[in-house]
Protein backbone atom coordinates (compact mmCIF):
# COMPACT_ATOMS: atom_id res chain seq x y z
CA UNK A 1 0.00 0.00 0.00
CA UNK A 2 2.51 2.55 1.32
CA UNK A 3 4.49 1.26 -2.04
CA UNK A 4 1.57 2.16 -4.36
CA UNK A 5 1.67 5.70 -2.56
CA UNK A 6 5.80 6.20 -3.48
CA UNK A 7 5.48 5.25 -6.63
CA UNK A 8 3.81 8.54 -8.33
CA UNK A 9 6.10 10.61 -9.65
CA UNK A 10 9.26 8.73 -8.28
CA UNK A 11 11.78 10.77 -10.19
CA UNK A 12 10.14 13.99 -8.35
CA UNK A 13 10.52 12.71 -5.28
CA UNK A 14 14.54 12.28 -5.16
CA UNK A 15 15.09 15.83 -6.76
CA UNK A 16 12.22 18.24 -5.00
CA UNK A 17 12.32 18.03 -1.23
CA UNK A 18 9.17 19.50 -0.86
CA UNK A 19 7.64 16.90 -2.84
CA UNK A 20 9.41 14.25 -0.17
CA UNK A 21 8.17 16.60 2.40
CA UNK A 22 4.76 16.00 1.48
CA UNK A 23 4.76 12.21 0.87
CA UNK A 24 6.01 11.88 4.58
CA UNK A 25 3.12 14.11 5.24
CA UNK A 26 0.87 11.98 3.23
CA UNK A 27 1.96 8.82 4.91
CA UNK A 28 1.13 10.07 8.28
CA UNK A 29 -1.87 10.99 7.50
CA UNK A 30 -2.61 7.52 5.99
CA UNK A 31 -1.89 5.92 9.04
CA UNK A 32 -3.75 8.29 11.12
CA UNK A 33 -6.84 7.74 9.33
CA UNK A 34 -6.01 3.25 9.80
CA UNK A 35 -5.97 3.79 13.08
CA UNK A 36 -8.88 5.81 13.72
CA UNK A 37 -10.55 2.89 11.44
CA UNK A 38 -11.81 6.46 8.63
CA UNK A 39 -12.10 3.71 5.87
CA UNK A 40 -13.66 5.82 3.53
CA UNK A 41 -10.53 8.32 3.96
CA UNK A 42 -7.89 5.53 3.76
CA UNK A 43 -9.22 4.82 -0.07
CA UNK A 44 -9.54 8.41 -1.01
CA UNK A 45 -5.89 9.43 0.43
CA UNK A 46 -4.56 5.76 -1.41
CA UNK A 47 -6.05 6.96 -4.72
CA UNK A 48 -5.64 10.84 -4.99
CA UNK A 49 -3.15 11.67 -1.98
CA UNK A 50 -2.40 15.19 -3.75
CA UNK A 51 -5.65 16.36 -2.69
CA UNK A 52 -6.90 14.21 0.30
CA UNK A 53 -4.45 13.94 2.42
CA UNK A 54 -4.42 18.03 3.46
CA UNK A 55 -8.04 17.39 3.01
CA UNK A 56 -7.93 14.49 5.92
CA UNK A 57 -5.77 16.92 8.04
CA UNK A 58 -8.37 19.71 7.58
CA UNK A 59 -11.62 18.24 8.36
CA UNK A 60 -10.88 14.97 10.30
CA UNK A 61 -7.04 14.82 12.17
CA UNK A 62 -7.51 18.17 13.74
CA UNK A 63 -11.13 17.85 14.86
CA UNK A 64 -9.95 14.14 16.57
CA UNK A 65 -7.47 15.92 18.57
CA UNK A 66 -4.46 15.56 16.43
CA UNK A 67 -3.33 18.98 17.43
CA UNK A 68 -2.88 22.16 15.46
CA UNK A 69 0.07 22.10 13.57
CA UNK A 70 2.04 18.96 11.66
CA UNK A 71 4.31 16.62 13.99
CA UNK A 72 5.68 13.43 14.00
CA UNK A 73 4.39 10.10 16.09
CA UNK A 74 5.50 10.60 19.11
CA UNK A 75 7.02 14.35 19.00
CA UNK A 76 5.08 15.93 22.04
CA UNK A 77 5.48 12.66 24.24
CA UNK A 78 9.01 12.90 23.82
CA UNK A 79 8.99 16.43 24.50
CA UNK A 80 6.80 16.45 27.66
CA UNK A 81 8.48 13.59 29.12
CA UNK A 82 11.96 15.84 29.20
CA UNK A 83 9.73 18.77 30.66
CA UNK A 84 8.66 16.77 33.36
CA UNK A 85 11.79 15.03 34.08
CA UNK A 86 13.63 18.26 34.70
CA UNK A 87 10.63 19.51 36.98
CA UNK A 88 11.46 16.26 38.82
CA UNK A 89 14.99 17.30 39.38
CA UNK A 90 14.32 20.69 40.87
CA UNK A 91 10.48 20.70 42.41
CA UNK A 92 9.82 16.42 43.18
CA UNK A 93 6.15 16.36 43.30
CA UNK A 94 3.76 13.17 42.93
CA UNK A 95 1.66 14.49 40.31
CA UNK A 96 4.89 14.95 37.99
CA UNK A 97 5.78 11.68 38.79
CA UNK A 98 2.08 10.58 37.75
CA UNK A 99 1.71 12.17 34.17
CA UNK A 100 5.51 11.02 33.34
CA UNK A 101 3.99 7.55 34.75
CA UNK A 102 0.94 7.63 32.09
CA UNK A 103 2.96 8.95 29.20
CA UNK A 104 5.21 5.74 29.42
CA UNK A 105 1.94 3.70 30.32
CA UNK A 106 0.87 4.86 27.08
CA UNK A 107 4.10 4.00 24.66
CA UNK A 108 3.71 0.88 26.53
CA UNK A 109 6.68 1.14 28.87
CA UNK A 110 5.01 -0.63 31.73
CA UNK A 111 8.26 -1.20 33.51
CA UNK A 112 9.12 2.87 33.76
CA UNK A 113 5.43 3.51 34.30
CA UNK A 114 5.41 1.09 37.17
CA UNK A 115 8.73 2.75 38.88
CA UNK A 116 7.17 6.12 38.39
CA UNK A 117 4.01 5.48 39.73
CA UNK A 118 5.37 3.75 42.86
CA UNK A 119 7.75 7.40 43.05
CA UNK A 120 4.67 9.23 43.09
CA UNK A 121 2.86 7.21 45.66
CA UNK A 122 6.21 7.36 47.81
CA UNK A 123 5.34 10.93 47.99
CA UNK A 124 1.41 11.36 48.14
CA UNK A 125 0.30 7.54 49.18
CA UNK A 126 -3.53 8.84 49.22
CA UNK A 127 -3.69 9.97 45.57
CA UNK A 128 -6.44 8.01 44.65
CA UNK A 129 -5.71 8.09 40.74
CA UNK A 130 -2.20 6.92 40.92
CA UNK A 131 -3.49 3.90 42.89
CA UNK A 132 -6.02 3.38 40.26
CA UNK A 133 -3.59 4.06 37.38
CA UNK A 134 -0.59 1.56 39.01
CA UNK A 135 -3.75 -1.12 38.95
CA UNK A 136 -3.68 -0.68 35.48
CA UNK A 137 -0.25 -0.90 34.72
CA UNK A 138 -0.11 -4.26 37.15
CA UNK A 139 -2.68 -5.57 34.90
CA UNK A 140 -1.01 -4.97 31.49
CA UNK A 141 2.07 -7.03 32.86
CA UNK A 142 -0.61 -9.50 33.76
CA UNK A 143 0.04 -9.16 37.42
CA UNK A 144 -3.51 -9.60 38.70
CA UNK A 145 -3.35 -10.41 41.83
CA UNK A 146 -2.02 -7.56 42.94
CA UNK A 147 -3.75 -5.74 40.78
CA UNK A 148 -6.71 -6.78 42.39
CA UNK A 149 -5.73 -5.53 45.73
CA UNK A 150 -5.06 -2.06 43.77
CA UNK A 151 -8.57 -1.73 42.78
CA UNK A 152 -10.33 -3.04 45.84
CA UNK A 153 -8.58 -0.54 47.51
CA UNK A 154 -9.98 2.55 45.43
CA UNK A 155 -13.22 1.09 45.12
CA UNK A 156 -13.34 0.80 49.20
CA UNK A 157 -12.46 4.65 49.00
CA UNK A 158 -14.98 5.44 46.07
CA UNK A 159 -16.85 2.62 43.95
CA UNK A 160 -17.47 4.72 41.04
CA UNK A 161 -13.87 6.20 40.91
CA UNK A 162 -13.49 7.23 36.89
CA UNK A 163 -16.84 6.28 36.01
CA UNK A 164 -16.77 3.14 37.83
CA UNK A 165 -13.95 1.53 35.48
CA UNK A 166 -11.65 0.83 38.76
CA UNK A 167 -14.57 -1.51 39.71
CA UNK A 168 -14.78 -2.76 36.55
CA UNK A 169 -11.23 -3.44 36.84
CA UNK A 170 -11.78 -5.39 39.58
CA UNK A 171 -13.85 -7.94 37.93
CA UNK A 172 -11.70 -7.86 34.88
CA UNK A 173 -8.97 -9.35 37.62
CA UNK A 174 -11.24 -11.68 39.32
CA UNK A 175 -12.20 -13.10 35.95
CA UNK A 176 -8.39 -13.70 34.93
CA UNK A 177 -7.66 -15.20 38.38
CA UNK A 178 -10.78 -17.74 38.07
CA UNK A 179 -12.98 -16.10 40.81
CA UNK A 180 -16.09 -16.22 38.37
CA UNK A 181 -18.09 -16.52 41.18
CA UNK A 182 -17.28 -13.40 43.14
CA UNK A 183 -16.69 -11.83 39.81
CA UNK A 184 -20.39 -11.99 39.46
CA UNK A 185 -21.35 -9.76 42.11
CA UNK A 186 -19.20 -7.41 40.75
CA UNK A 187 -20.38 -6.90 37.16
CA UNK A 188 -24.14 -6.83 38.97
CA UNK A 189 -22.70 -3.91 40.99
CA UNK A 190 -20.83 -2.77 37.80
CA UNK A 191 -24.17 -2.96 35.72
CA UNK A 192 -26.44 -0.50 38.71
CA UNK A 193 -23.73 2.49 37.80
CA UNK A 194 -23.51 2.61 34.64
CA UNK A 195 -24.13 1.17 30.89
CA UNK A 196 -21.44 0.26 29.64
CA UNK A 197 -20.94 -2.93 27.01
CA UNK A 198 -17.43 -4.20 29.08
CA UNK A 199 -19.75 -5.10 32.25
CA UNK A 200 -22.95 -6.81 30.44
CA UNK A 201 -20.70 -9.11 28.30
CA UNK A 202 -18.49 -10.39 31.04
CA UNK A 203 -21.46 -10.98 32.77
CA UNK A 204 -23.23 -12.64 30.62
CA UNK A 205 -20.55 -15.29 29.87
CA UNK A 206 -19.54 -16.05 33.31
CA UNK A 207 -23.46 -16.80 33.62
CA UNK A 208 -23.37 -19.26 30.79
CA UNK A 209 -20.12 -20.75 32.55
CA UNK A 210 -22.87 -21.20 35.53
CA UNK A 211 -25.04 -23.14 33.17
CA UNK A 212 -28.53 -23.63 34.72
CA UNK A 213 -31.36 -22.15 32.31
CA UNK A 214 -32.36 -19.50 34.11
CA UNK A 215 -28.60 -17.71 34.12
CA UNK A 216 -28.38 -18.59 30.41
CA UNK A 217 -31.63 -16.65 30.31
CA UNK A 218 -30.35 -13.72 31.71
CA UNK A 219 -27.04 -13.77 30.10
CA UNK A 220 -29.26 -13.43 26.52
CA UNK A 221 -31.25 -10.84 27.74
CA UNK A 222 -27.87 -9.11 28.47
CA UNK A 223 -26.26 -9.60 24.83
CA UNK A 224 -29.37 -8.64 23.38
CA UNK A 225 -29.40 -5.38 25.56
CA UNK A 226 -25.34 -4.83 24.37
CA UNK A 227 -26.35 -5.73 20.53
CA UNK A 228 -29.69 -3.11 20.81
CA UNK A 229 -28.04 -0.31 22.62
CA UNK A 230 -25.04 -0.48 20.08
CA UNK A 231 -27.16 0.91 17.46
CA UNK A 232 -28.48 3.99 19.68
CA UNK A 233 -24.49 5.05 21.49
CA UNK A 234 -22.23 7.87 19.76
CA UNK A 235 -19.91 6.75 17.59
CA UNK A 236 -17.00 7.61 19.59
CA UNK A 237 -18.43 5.44 22.38
CA UNK A 238 -19.05 2.67 19.34
CA UNK A 239 -15.07 2.91 18.60
CA UNK A 240 -14.25 2.43 22.24
CA UNK A 241 -16.93 -0.56 22.54
CA UNK A 242 -16.08 -2.32 19.39
CA UNK A 243 -14.44 -5.53 21.80
CA UNK A 244 -17.06 -5.67 23.75
CA UNK A 245 -20.18 -5.72 21.05
CA UNK A 246 -18.12 -8.11 18.73
CA UNK A 247 -17.86 -10.70 21.51
CA UNK A 248 -21.50 -9.96 22.36
CA UNK A 249 -22.77 -10.56 18.83
CA UNK A 250 -20.59 -14.25 19.09
CA UNK A 251 -22.11 -15.16 22.44
CA UNK A 252 -25.56 -14.08 20.36
CA UNK A 253 -24.86 -17.10 17.74
CA UNK A 254 -24.02 -19.69 20.56
CA UNK A 255 -27.62 -18.38 22.57
CA UNK A 256 -29.42 -19.05 19.84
Amino acid sequence: MLAFLFSWNLSALWTNPLMLIFWLFAVWMLVDAFRQEQWMWVVFIIIFPIINAPLYYFLVYRQHGGGIGFSMPGFSDRKRIKELEQQIHHLDKAHHYLELADIHFRQGNYTEAEKNYLASLEREPGDIDARAHHGHCLMAQKRFGEAKDRFEEVCMENPKHEYGRSLIAVGECMTELGEHETAIDIWEQALKQNSYAQPRVRLAEALLRAGSEEKKIRARQLVEDVLREETLTPEFQRKQETEWVNRARKLSKNLN
